[in-house]
């Protein structure tokens, strides 16, 4: 009979008060703990901290947050959950005014892996002992109450296990299983920490396989090759695999910032890629288009969508002859209209087209032609209300978009080759599509230029 998988944690009392320049690893050693090739040591990042003096005056809290984030990730009144220096999402950078003198602030460690070497090496020099080390700090998690330990440094332990390509116990495939393992240690470790008992270190043991070889060549390991060395090398990588990539980040924004981050990537694009527009995205960003304001409680808003090829030929050769006529008519010379005709190649270019109409069904009629011209002009508002959500709902989908006038000088055209009712009023074209190279900086804008207080 196989034996039952068990392991054991306990906490390191006696470690102390940790002043500027102490040894964690001497201090570790110094309690007499007993520790055993294939122990994780799991220690808080507190006392790295204090060892490393990242203690710091800080009389405004919040300037020392500003100086640890990279990004703002979300805010909830007094409360910032913000990207440090080094990845990490979560709140206040981690800077912590517990357990500290009055007056001061504790900083997360500058380079948490290299602090987890650092007491692997000094507690392997000192007890000779093959451990592994977690750096560990408490994280708040996205829809779970509470708060529990994560690892942000490791040293000579597998921080991820993945099952990717393996089976269950029925023989069912699993395809996107990857245990962080370092994390379940750092949560286990905490039980025996605790927050405020005094013991910063704790010892998971009879979990070895998690536990790499080594750091240098002269580790004992397994078979003792080369190659299985090197591969144990490979594998150390500390905690930096712990954090997710950017690209792969679905959670990257809170509400608010999520909208100024559309708001943002919102960008007239003029070349896309080849690549096709799934239709289900383009129907999710016109039911946020229609969350417009519009007067009198109506929905003046009607988006047709150009999915044909041939629809969409037909529309546009149909637009650039009419163009074509209006501007000889106008006295234009051939090369000029040959100008103004390649503004429309943005059309042709995208692979997808949406052409915004407005309805002013509902709108009131007033005798008078001021106020009349008003009624219209506020439909015509809300028609650009609307327009600008689609345009950001598209960016929130990954794609970019143009929004061009062409059709509000062929309506007639345009609305014969659509089959659109005489009451349907186009207002320009909305190209649409993957961009084929990311946009240019955005030059800065003195908001203060555009605003007037009374």
């Amino acid at each position: 009979m196989s034996a039952v998988p068990r392991y054991e944690v306990f906490g390191v009392p006696g470690i102390g008060e940790v002043q500027p320049g102490a040894d964690i690893a001497k201090l570790i050693a110094a309690t007499g703990v007993e520790l055993a090739d294939g122990d994780v040591l799991l220690v808080t990042s507190k006392i790295v901290s204090k060892a490393e003096g990242r203690l710091t005056r800080a009389d405004d809290r919040e300037a020392a947050i500003d100086a640890e984030a990279v990004r703002l990730v979300a805010r909830r009144g007094p409360t910032r959950i913000v990207e440090t220096r080094h990845g990490f999402v979560m709140a206040a950078a981690g800077v912590d005014a517990s357990n500290t003198p009055a007056g001061t602030v504790l900083l997360l460690p500058e380079d948490p892996d290299a602090s987890a070497r650092r007491i692997r090496e000094g507690l392997r020099e000192a007890l000779g002992v093959r451990v592994g080390v977690l750096v560990t700090d408490t994280f708040g998690r996205p829809w779970r109450e509470g708060l529990t330990d994560v690892a942000i440094g490791a040293a000579g332990v597998r921080v991820l296990e993945d099952l990717r390509g393996g089976q269950d116990a029925h023989g069912n495939p699993l395809n996107a299983t990857v245990t962080a393992t370092a994390d379940e240690l750092a949560a286990a470790g905490d039980l025996v920490k605790g927050k405020a008992s005094g013991i910063p270190v704790a010892v998971v043991r009879g979990l070895g396989a998690l536990v790499l070889a080594g750091d240098t060549a002269d580790d004992q390991v397994p078979d003792g090759s080369a190659a299985s060395i090197a591969a144990s090398l490979a594998e150390d990588r500390g905690a930096r695999p712990l954090v997710r990539a950017a690209t792969d980040d679905m959670f990257r924004l809170g509400t608010s910032e999520a909208v100024r981050e559309a708001v943002s990537l919102r960008r007239t694009v003029r070349e896309f890629t080849a690549e096709s527009v799934d239709p289900a995205a383009v129907r999710r960003a016109v039911a946020l288009a229609v969350t417009a304001p519009a007067p009198h409680h109506t929905t003046p808003w009607r988006f047709v969508l150009v999915e044909s090829a041939d629809v969409k030929e037909q529309l546009l050769d149909a637009m650039r002859d009419a163009w074509t006529a209006d501007l000889r008519g106008d006295g234009f010379s051939e090369e000029s209209i040959a100008k103004r005709l390649r503004r429309g190649d943005v059309l042709r270019k995208a692979p997808y087209l949406i052409v915004p109409c407005l309805v002013t069904e509902g709108a009131h009629a007033y005798p008078d032609h001021r106020r009349g011209a008003a009624e219209r002009e506020m439909f015509v508002v809300a028609m650009g209300a609307g327009v600008q959500n689609l345009l950001v709902a598209l960016a929130g989908e990954q794609l970019g978009s143009a929004w061009v006038s062409s059709t509000m000088f062929c309506r007639d055209v345009v609305r014969e080759v659509l089959d659109l009712p005489a009451d349907w009023d186009p207002m320009g074209t909305v190209a649409v599509g993957r961009p084929a190279a990311p946009p240019t900086p955005r030059p800065a804008r003195d908001a203060s230029a555009f605003t007037a207080v009374r």
